[in-house]
């Protein structure tokens, strides 16, 4: 008789954004008459921009021919965007990463989710709380989490390191020795971000207690304040002790196309064990790479017309970002991020915990966020609202929360 994964039926209930859609529907279906405005899920809602679209056709046209068609990829990726990843993201900002070290795969969600294989299950992980779940999840289905309390939301195995409005949402150095230490900046779901001094005290930390940091820099692009690093490898001796993910969701608006990549330095080892050549042979054997076509559109957003047309589409969204933040304001909520992040951080008024008030939005002004205990017991009385919307249903939205 086949058995199950116990660890699965550890987690509890749905994940965050399917009951966000299950309440959706459930209202849509009573109040068919109501326009519902979308400020939760991060999804991009600009189309590609046209030096991607340019690149997609051409790869298309080659895929028509025998003499120019492409099977699969090589495991790591395509040299050339390979290439043009490490030039741009890396070299180009005095970073010493080398397009060997970066991993090419379907999408940075797919990667913070099979990063943790490589690693022991005995091992201890240290999460920002609040944060993205799929960081917590997928580690409770490895069996690394230790027990649930459903009273403090909390896995018994786990390192919780609060993101409070008194620490200005950034954690500090945990209590507890952690051996892998997740950190997002800027952050899902708060907007925080941490200068370069704070980032190097995170380095110098992991290279200490001989832990990994795992460091998602998906938003790298929405940065504007000089002081914010753009990766973690500004940082000395972040080669001997970090991993990066990045993505091309939401800086290129590749959520329908997927890409994204890791990096994982040819320095950073575990005694005599390369963490780089483990991700080689798991890559290889589990390949979630992206297709010929996919690589070509990604090698375009680092062309000089890509460059310029995806900088017009971060600005757009970041001025969304700055209508919510700087509207809220104005009626009196309480507001953090949307400075270097699409996200808006809202304490939830009149003492309502998060879901009262993603209920409440929603029947009474037709808009959705996302409730912020769905990202930690810390978001308890918080609420994300993301910029990624279009401006005039940014605008409405926010006229109809001021309305309430």
């Amino acid at each position: 008789m086949y058995k199950i994964n116990d660890n699965y039926l550890k987690l509890p209930g749905s994940y965050l954004f399917s009951t966000i859609g299950k309440k959706v529907a459930a209202y849509s279906a009573e109040h068919p008459e109501k326009k519902i405005i979308r400020l939760g899920i991060g999804d991009v809602t600009q189309p590609l921009a046209p030096a991607i679209i340019e690149a997609l056709h051409k790869a298309v046209d080659e895929m028509g021919n025998a003499e120019t068609f492409h099977g699969y990829a090589p495991d790591l990726g395509y040299e050339f965007l390979r290439n043009a990843i490490a030039k741009n993201d890396y070299q180009d900002r005095g970073a010493e990463i080398s397009a060997d070290e970066i991993f090419v795969s379907d999408g940075a969600k797919c990667d913070a989710g099979n990063i943790q294989e490589i690693f022991s299950t005995d091992n201890r992980i240290a999460v920002c709380d609040p944060v993205y779940p799929v960081y917590v999840d997928t580690n409770v289905m490895a069996g690394r989490t230790g027990t649930y309390d459903p009273k403090t939301e909390t896995w018994s195995d786990v390192i919780y390191m609060p993101c409070t409005a008194e620490n200005g949402f950034v954690p500090e150095l945990p209590k507890e020795t952690p051996d892998l230490i997740y950190l997002c900046f800027p952050n899902n779901p708060t907007g925080s971000t941490i200068t370069k001094e704070q980032l190097q005290e995170w380095v110098d930390y992991a290279n200490k207690v001989g832990a990994v940091i795992i460091y998602d820099a998906a938003y790298e692009a929405y940065i504007s304040e000089k002081n914010v690093p753009h990766t973690i490898y500004e940082c000395e001796g972040a080669r001997t002790c970090a991993i990066e993910l990045k993505s091309f969701s939401k800086n290129a608006g590749f959520t329908g196309v997927r890409l994204g990549y890791t990096v994982i330095p040819k320095e950073l080892k575990c005694g005599d064990v390369s963490l780089h050549a483990l991700w080689a042979r798991r890559h290889g054997t589990k390949y979630n790479g992206a297709p010929y076509i996919v690589q070509r559109a990604g090698e375009a957003v680092y062309s000089p017309e890509g460059k310029a047309q995806l900088k017009e589409q971060v600005a757009y969204y970041m001025n969304n970002a700055k209508t919510i933040l700087e509207g809220l304001k104005e009626a009196g909520y309480t507001v953090s991020g949307g400075v270097n992040a699409p996200y808006i951080w809202l304490k939830t008024p009149d003492k309502m915990n998060s879901w009262e008030f993603f209920d409440y939005l929603l029947e009474q002004a037709g808009v959705v966020g996302t409730p912020g205990s769905g990202f930690g017991p810390s978001g308890e009385g918080y609420f994300r609202l993301t910029a990624f919307g279009s401006y005039e249903n940014t605008a409405a939205a926010l006229e109809r929360i001021k309305k309430l």
